[in-house]
């Protein structure tokens, strides 16, 4: 579903991301771990086309994204490939990005619409579809400013599973939470990889990694250090500096 190679990135003479190679299989669940600056948020913004990646090569869903040629040039797909792309991702943020003006009805179906050229009818349908799996059908109504923020990050992972994607990405889903709004969101997204969602996902929660990826990255310093499953991460086999990384979080 998505093959990252040699993936490179700099920010003037920053270089954030140096050669980043990893895949991603159908139903998978891949876990991002990693202290602050590590380059795990780049990483995303980059598979997402919010930000250029300066060299290596992309492949979503098997259609080639962006490669590097003979001369060490990166080379982006067509307009039209990077839209087809950017249908089968979806992106979840810290932050829920959601709409202040819109109803919460409003905010998932926009898209849809516009995009998919949906009939209101029918995404309204899926709309509801996917507040009632969120447990939110009857905040169809409200107002983002009306919504704790457990309930705004909920609307923003059904707006996100409203264009059907292929993969869906989270960046630190949980960061701007209390820790018992923090729970509502690792359930709803246990239960999407339940559902066998394709999902790649930046955290700190390292319990939930654990529980629910299939296979984890730990980034630092703009390459990827370790990655395998979650026993082997999180046992005996880890590194050392991901052992002491890891030491942080059990001290709480």
């Amino acid at each position: 579903m998505l093959e990252v190679k040699n993936l490179s990135k700099s920010f003037d003479k920053l270089c954030v991301l140096k050669d980043i190679n990893f895949t991603v299989e159908k139903g998978e669940v891949v876990a991002v771990i990693g202290p602050s600056g590590s380059g795990k948020s780049t990483l995303l913004r980059c598979v997402n086309q919010l930000e250029k990646a300066g060299g290596g090569e992309i492949n979503v869903c098997g259609i080639n994204m962006m490669h590097t040629n003979e001369k060490g040039k990166a080379v982006f797909a067509d307009t039209k490939t990077l839209r087809e792309i950017r249908l089968k991702t979806g992106l979840v943020f810290q932050n829920f990005n959601l709409f202040p003006h819109m109803t919460v009805l409003r905010n998932i179906t926009e898209a849809p619409t516009l995009v998919l050229k949906k009939s209101k009818a029918e995404a309204r349908e899926h709309a509801i579809e996917l507040l009632r799996k969120m447990g939110l059908e009857a905040k169809a109504d409200a107002y983002p400013s009306e919504l704790s923020g457990g309930q705004q990050q909920r609307v923003s992972i059904a707006r996100a599973l409203a264009l059907d994607p292929e993969i869906l990405f989270f960046d630190e889903p949980t960061s701007a939470l209390d820790p018992e709004l923090t729970g509502e969101i690792l359930k709803v997204i246990k239960e999407l990889a339940n559902d066998g969602m394709t999902m790649v996902i930046v955290t700190h929660e390292m319990a939930f990694a654990h529980d629910v990826a299939d296979k984890v990255i730990f980034m630092e310093g703009g390459y990827i250090v370790d990655e395998g499953t979650p026993e082997h991460l999180f046992g005996d086999n880890a590194s050392d500096r991901l052992k002491q990384f890891l030491q942080r979080f059990n001290q709480h």
